[in-house]
């Protein structure tokens, strides 16, 4: 399976999770790494744009594909009410870190709180399959202006 991730060009090779380690996310709290992926390029770019203050265009980015290899993710059946509003809360956060604790997959796919119906892939890079995790290629990725200036 392909995901793809977009990262400043300092961390494109950089698979660690130190990010999301350092400053959390919706499926981590600080002090456990964890790899955010999504399934489609248009998605990452999204995911980025809800990040940052309009009119800040993202600069010096890279495109990262990424193959996992075929293992079995866990997909929550139930998620907390209200999951995907901003900020996020804690219960999503918890979560994660149980999925990450538990370390009995490699990978845990959970919805887009920014585009209904695509998926994100949340990796845990102490997994024991993350050996298998592959970055397949590399590219400079320019950001359509038009999408962060009014």
């Amino acid at each position: 399976m392909i995901v793809y991730r977009l990262s400043k060009d300092a961390y494109a090779n950089d698979l660690t999770g130190k990010g999301a380690e350092i400053a959390g996310g919706r499926w981590n709290s600080k002090g456990n790494a964890a790899l955010y992926t999504g399934q489609s390029i248009a998605l990452c770019v999204t995911e980025i744009a809800v990040h940052l203050p309009l009119g800040i265009i993202p600069k010096d980015y890279r495109l990262i594909q990424i193959e996992l290899p075929d293992v079995i993710f866990f997909e929550p059946k139930r998620f907390p009410t209200n999951w995907n509003t901003f900020p996020h809360l804690d219960s999503t956060q918890k979560m994660g870190d149980k999925f990450i604790k538990a370390n009995k997959f490699l990978v845990m796919k959970v919805p887009s709180a920014t585009v209904r119906g695509e998926f994100n892939y949340i990796i845990n890079p102490r997994n024991l399959n993350f050996k298998d995790v592959k970055i397949k290629k590399v590219e400079r990725f320019t950001f359509d202006d038009r999408l962060f200036i009014r």
